[in-house]
């Protein structure tokens, strides 16, 4: 009596019908052709990466340079007004000054109309001499 073969485990069973699938000879042609090839195929991802990535960064980088050239405009002309609004603040403290002795002169308890006007008069001599 002979006893049954033992029964091959279900993925060794796989394994078989894929080899022999495959081992008609186109499909470990497809394989051998994929694994030859593996190398261009990265090379050619690689090559398309970086050609994105420039088409993507040139405009970014002309951008860059536009806005840089924009703030250094900004930066120059905010000096420019930052200069123009301290003499305004040094004339406005002038001014104030100038008001002050007027007030003062108007409001003396011995003002007269040619005390007044004196002062004001005082106040145009020194105003030519600057």
């Amino acid at each position: 009596m002979t006893s049954p073969a033992p029964a091959a485990p279900h993925w060794v069973q796989m394994v078989l019908s894929v080899l022999g699938i495959l081992g008609g000879g186109t499909g470990l042609a497809a394989i051998a052709t994929v694994v030859v090839q593996r190398g261009k195929f990265k090379a050619d991802a690689a090559d398309t990466l970086t050609e994105a990535a420039l088409t993507l960064v040139q405009p970014l980088q002309t951008r860059i340079t536009q806005l840089e050239g924009e703030a250094l405009n900004a930066r120059s002309e905010l000096n420019v007004l930052r200069e123009q609004v301290n003499q305004l603040q040094f004339l406005v403290r002038i001014l104030n000054r100038t008001l002050d002795r007027w007030r003062a002169a108007i409001r003396a308890p011995d003002a007269t109309l040619r005390k007044v006007r004196a002062t004001v008069a005082e106040t145009d001599r020194s105003t030519e001499d600057r």
